[in-house]
């Protein structure tokens, strides 16, 4: 009678190809260093602000590690649409979130063929999932790929933290000084930044390149500084002072 398989067998890890994947972009030295940071934890928070590279970062590993059989799939969330508003959307889910991943999907076509990422969406092996869908879900062999983190409040970030299953790892993409939500304290994604290294296999990592035009970084700059002196811009372009200052 033959005996059963080992436990371990069932964990084994996948053949890996021995050729490294060509992509279209190759990575600067500060995201080669945080890849290395990602691939040692089991969740990575990436924060910077526009045009640091970090979904792009993100989308180098998720689609490195799918093509070499490291995961099964890739997950894409990002918290924009509530499941109430998705209702209301024309199409199947994929077509109603279609315009808030477009980021996502346009820096996968810039990094490997716009045919074959199509071909990986359609067969489910890169899949969409809203945050007010995830609930109740387990991903196991799966990338994670959580997108503008900074507006996850904390509730939010708790279900989407424990939603990894065995084999799977996330990136958390956000940047801290930018939140659409009221209030900042409110931000899932700060306070998991500060638990960072405080958790065994949690990780936080800054990027500070810029690849966009240098006026970005400017103007974030300018702004951000504005709103840390407590002046607000009206509609018509003036500066107010905030009273509350």
């Amino acid at each position: 009678m033959a005996s059963k398989p080992h436990t371990d067998d069932v964990y084994r890890p996948k053949r890996i190809p021995k050729n490294p994947i060509k992509f279209k972009l190759q990575l600067n030295e500060e995201q080669k260093q945080a890849k290395s940071v990602i691939l040692e934890n089991t969740i990575t928070l990436l924060a910077g602000g526009a045009g640091s590279g970090k979904t792009l970062l993100a989308c180098n590993v998720a689609l490195d590690g799918l093509l070499r059989r490291m995961y099964d799939k890739i997950i894409i969330t990002r918290p924009t649409v509530s499941k109430e508003e998705i209702g209301f959307l024309p199409g199947d889910l994929r077509e109603k979130m279609d315009p808030w991943v477009q980021p996502i999907y346009q820096n996968f076509f810039a990094l490997y063929d716009k045919q074959k990422i199509e071909k990986l969406i359609n067969d489910g092996k890169i899949e969409i999932v809203p945050v007010s869908f995830m609930r109740g879900r387990t991903f196991l062999d799966s990338m994670i790929i959580v997108d503008e983190a900074q507006n996850v409040t904390h509730e939010q970030m708790e279900m989407i933290t424990s939603r990894i299953g065995l084999r799977s790892k996330m990136m958390i993409c956000g940047d801290q000084h930018q939140t659409d939500l009221k209030k900042k304290a409110d931000s899932g994604f700060k306070f998991l930044y500060t638990a960072a290294r405080k958790i065994k296999n949690l990780e936080a990592i800054t990027l500070i390149s810029n690849h966009r035009d240098p006026i970005v970084e400017d103007l974030l700059k300018y702004y951000q500084e504005a709103v840390e002196k407590g002046i607000s811009i009206t509609t018509s372009g003036s500066y107010i002072y905030n009273s509350r200052n």
